[in-house]
C-alpha cells in the first residue's frame, strides 16, 4: 500500500498550509461552535425523539411543545430549528425529522462540529432572512459580494469601520452589475437629496420600490446575519471577525487555492468518494478522515460500504478500504473474517486479521502463502499502474517475494489475477532492460491469448 499511496501523493504540488498565527486549536474552535449551536443541538435531539411535526397536530403546536420541553421561547425554537437544518443536525424525510449524520458525531468529533458550523456560516443569509420589502436581486448581489467583505476583515486581523466595509461592498456590487452588463438607471431620474458619497446606491436595481433600498441597509443586514451565526462581532460602528469567523474565512480562501486537492467534505461523501478524497493524504491525516467518516454512521453501515468498495475494480480503493477498516477495529472483525473467503479480498483480510491479532505490520505478510502474496503484489501493481508513474512500478518490483523478474513473471502468470495482462504490459513499458521488457511483453501476450 505504501507503493500505491505514493502513486497519488507524489502528485501533490502544494504543501499544506497552517492557519493564521493566533488561530485557536481545533478543539477550542469546536467548543466555540458547539456554544453557537447549543440551542440547535437541543432542538435537534428533541426532534429526533418526537419525529417532527407528525407527532403533533400542527407545526405551531410542535414548536410550542418544544418550547415547553426545552424552556425556550417559540422564537428561539424557530431559529434553532432553522439552524439545526442548515447545519446538518436534522434531516427532513417527508414530515418527519430524523437526526442528521453530524448529530451522531457531535459529542465526539470536533471536525464534524466545525463542518456543521461552516455549513451554517455558508447559509447565513438563510438563517437571517432579508427584510421582506427588499428585491431578491438586490439581496443576491449583496450575498455574492459579502465574501470580499469577509476577506478584508480577515486580512485586517482586527476591527474594521463599517464605512470602509460599505465602500468595498458598493464597489463590489457595481462590479458584479458591470460583469452582467447591467445598465445603471438613467441620469434623467429625479435627483435625490442624498450626500455625494451615497451615489453608488444609484446602481441599485430599478423598477420597484424594493430595489431602492440602499446598499448601506443591506450591509447592516449582512453584518447582523454573520454576527447571528457567530462569525463576527459588532461594536460602535466596527466589525471584527470572531476566531471562528477568522478560521472559516481562511478555510474558504484555502479551498479556492487548492480546490482540486482539498479533502474538505470527504466525511459527507459516499465511501468510494471519501476514499478517493483521502488517497492524496498521508496516512495520519487519512486516518483522521476515516475516523470522522465512520463516526458519522452506524458501524455496520460503514463496514458494509467499505467492503462494497473493496469488491470493486479499483485496486487502490481496495487497499484504502482496508486501511479505513483498521480504524473500525473489533466491530469489523466478523465481516472481515467472512471477506477472507473471497479471493479478491483474501490477502487484504488476512493482513487485517493478523494486525488485529497483534502482529507487527511489517511481519503481517508472513501469514500469506506465496500465491496470496503474489496476488497482492499484482493487485497493488495495478493500483500503481492506474494512478502512478512508471518509476513507481519499477520500485514496486523490490517488494515482490520472488528474487528475479523471470521468477516473478512465471508466478504472476499462474496466479490468475484479472489485471495480470495490464500489469505486465505496464511493467514492460517501464522497464529499462530491453531483454526483460521483451520477456514481460511476451508473457503478457501469452496470458492474453491463453497460451502457456
Amino acid at each position: 500500500m505504501a507503493s500505491a499511496r505514493r502513486a497519488v501523493t507524489t502528485r501533490r504540488t502544494r504543501p499544506a498550509t497552517r492557519p493564521p498565527e493566533g488561530t485557536p486549536a481545533p478543539a477550542e474552535l469546536a467548543r466555540q461552535a458547539r456554544s453557537v449551536l447549543a440551542d440547535a443541538v437541543r432542538i435537534a435531539r428533541w426532534a429526533a425523539v418526537e419525529r417532527g411535526p407528525a407527532a403533533a397536530r400542527s407545526v405551531p403546536e410542535a414548536r410550542q411543545r418544544a418550547a415547553a420541553a426545552l424552556d425556550l421561547t417559540p422564537e428561539k425554537v424557530r431559529a434553532g430549528w432553522d439552524r439545526a437544518r442548515l447545519a446538518g443536525l436534522i434531516e427532513m424525510h417527508g414530515d418527519a425529522a430524523r437526526p442528521g449524520w453530524r448529530l451522531h458525531a457531535w459529542d465526539r468529533d470536533d471536525m464534524a462540529v466545525l463542518r456543521g458550523w461552516v455549513a451554517l456560516f455558508d447559509a447565513w443569509s438563510l438563517a437571517h432572512p432579508a427584510p421582506a420589502d427588499v428585491a431578491p436581486t438586490a439581496v443576491a448581489e449583496v450575498v455574492e459580494a459579502v465574501p470580499q467583505v469577509l476577506s478584508l476583515l480577515q486580512l485586517s486581523a482586527g476591527p474594521v469601520a463599517t464605512e470602509t466595509l460599505l465602500d468595498l461592498l458598493q464597489q463590489r456590487v457595481a462590479e458584479l452589475r458591470e460583469e452582467r452588463c447591467e445598465v445603471p438607471p438613467a441620469t434623467t431620474e429625479p435627483a435625490k437629496a442624498e450626500p455625494a458619497k451615497a451615489e453608488p446606491a444609484k446602481a441599485e436595481p430599478a423598477g420597484t420600490a424594493a430595489g431602492e433600498v440602499p446598499v448601506s441597509a443591506l450591509l447592516d443586514w449582512s453584518l447582523e446575519g454573520l454576527a447571528s451565526v457567530g462569525a463576527l462581532t459588532l461594536d460602535r460602528g466596527q466589525a471584527t471577525l470572531t476566531p471562528l469567523g477568522n478560521w472559516a474565512v481562511w478555510v474558504k480562501l484555502e479551498q479556492i487555492c487548492v480546490a482540486a486537492q482539498s479533502p474538505a467534505g470527504n466525511i459527507e461523501q459516499s465511501a468510494e468518494d471519501m476514499l478517493r478524497g483521502c488517497a492524496r493524504l498521508t496516512p495520519g491525516p487519512a486516518r483522521a478522515e476515516y475516523r470522522a467518516w465512520i463516526a458519522a454512521r452506524t458501524v455496520a453501515g460503514a463496514v458494509g460500504e467499505l467492503l462494497g468498495v473493496a469488491r470493486g475494480e479499483d485496486a487502490l480503493l481496495r487497499g484504502l478500504a482496508f486501511e479505513a477498516l483498521r480504524v473500525v477495529g473489533a466491530p469489523a472483525e466478523a465481516e472481515v473474517r467472512a471477506a477472507a473467503g473471497e479471493p479478491s479480498l483474501r490477502p487484504y483480510a488476512l493482513l487485517w486479521l493478523a494486525e488485529y491479532d497483534g502482529a507487527d505490520p511489517e511481519d503481517a505478510a508472513d501469514v500469506l502463502t506465496r500465491e496470496e502474496a503474489t496476488w497482492l503484489w499484482v493487485d497493488t501493481a495495478a493500483a500503481v499502474a492506474d494512478h502512478g508513474e512508471p518509476q513507481l512500478l519499477l520500485r514496486h518490483l523490490d517488494s515482490a517475494v520472488q528474487g528475479t523478474v523471470p521468477a516473478l513473471i512465471e508466478e504472476v502468470r499462474a496466479g490468475g489475477h484479472p489485471r495480470t495482462v495490464q500489469v505486465l504490459v505496464a511493467l514492460a513499458a517501464a522497464h529499462p532492460d530491453p531483454a526483460l521488457a521483451k520477456a514481460v511483453r511476451r508473457a503478457a501476450f501469452q496470458v492474453h491469448t491463453g497460451g502457456v
